[in-house]
């Protein structure tokens, strides 16, 4: 596996393992109407103008192998200074694998360099129960809880999960 910086280029297969992604991790938390339907469409669109307008406030990370894409993180400055892990996803059938620990711990090397000194957070919904153990035993501390809208008609509770600058720094340097 080696990680490497996104490009417009990889736009559509991002998209493609973020959809699968929602598929497999939410198929018990949203309704399959809006998983099967315009989700597809929504990630590509997403990925097709992050990835074609880049800046120096945020970053594409993708893990790859032979086999293709195997996973992806993307991280950017928030307005209130800290870096937002806004996407983490590992492909299905590829979680567990150690994929997604190389992703966090190259995004908080990021996260160090550029915004040093300055915390990481991410938002996960509830019930999404292997991811929330993962980024416990990353050491994120649940900092909030709140409803997130993710489509028209949809309602749903999130947490976020905060590491403290100096932890980055600390886990960007294992």
């Amino acid at each position: 596996m080696h990680l490497t910086i996104g490009t417009p280029a990889d736009a559509d297969a991002v998209a493609a393992l973020h959809t699968a992604s929602w598929r497999s991790a939410y198929a018990a938390l949203m309704p399959s109407a809006y998983l099967d339907g315009p989700l597809s469409d929504d990630h590509l669109a997403k990925w097709r103008t992050r990835t074609a307008d880049p800046s120096p406030d945020r970053i594409l990370l993708l893990a790859r192998e032979a086999g293709g894409l195997l996973g992806f993180i993307h991280l950017a400055v928030a307005p209130d200074g800290r870096v937002h892990v806004d996407n983490l996803h590992v492909r299905p059938g590829r979680v567990g694998t150690g994929v997604g620990r190389a992703l966090l711990r190259r995004g908080f090397a990021w996260a160090a360099a550029h915004r040093p000194g300055h915390d990481v957070f991410l938002e996960v919904l509830v019930g999404n129960d292997r991811a929330i153990a993962f980024y416990e035993r990353a050491g994120g501390v649940r900092t909030a809880e709140r409803a997130v809208r993710p489509a028209e008609g949809l309602e749903l509770d999130e947490l976020e999960y905060t590491w403290s600058g100096a932890a980055v720094g600390a886990l960007a340097r294992h």
